[in-house]
């Protein structure tokens, strides 16, 4: 386990802290309004509203705006897991799938719940030196609990060698 994930997790919670860091490093997820709402070292929950900055012209929130929701829910998984790490690991998105079942017309709540499968790529890149995959896997439902889109999101590891 990383003892550095928790104090990740406790400087994502700040809430002015998080939110400049969104303004300059994610200037277009701060303006859709995308926000962490929950997390821990194992799940995220990320929501996304619906309004005039990410929507769509067929009145629902723009896939794009779904699609950094989501990201953002493994992400900081992700994030948790490499912070502060010796050695340093870095980590890529290599590749995003998904499929949209319901249109987005109101907020939607993106879910990660792949928090230990982050932990063990990362600690199996740092141990061997080679680069390990995870499929993160997130799910975005409305308000009523209905599926909007699921995601697959392939993220790469690889420890760094000095």
């Amino acid at each position: 386990m990383n003892p550095q994930a928790a104090s990740f997790i406790k400087l994502l919670k700040h809430p002015l802290k998080f939110r400049l860091f969104l303004l300059t490093k994610l200037p277009a997820a701060y303006i859709a309004g995308v926000r962490v709402r929950e997390v821990d070292e194992k799940r995220c929950v990320v929501s996304v509203p619906y309004k005039w900055l990410s929507q769509n012209p067929f009145r629902s929130t723009y896939f794009a705006c779904l699609s950094m929701a989501a990201e953002m829910s493994t992400g900081v998984l992700a994030m948790a897991q490499v912070y502060k790490r010796k050695p340093s690991v870095s980590m890529l998105v290599v590749k995003v799938e998904s499929a949209y079942f319901k249109k987005a017309t109101g907020k939607t709540w993106f879910v990660c719940e792949d928090g230990d499968l982050f932990r063990q790529a990362v600690e199996e890149s740092i141990a061997t030196g080679e680069a390990r995959t995870v499929v993160a896997r997130s799910i975005g439902k409305n308000k009523e609990g209905e599926i909007v889109a699921e995601f697959s999101i392939t993220w790469s590891f690889r420890a760094k060698t000095n």
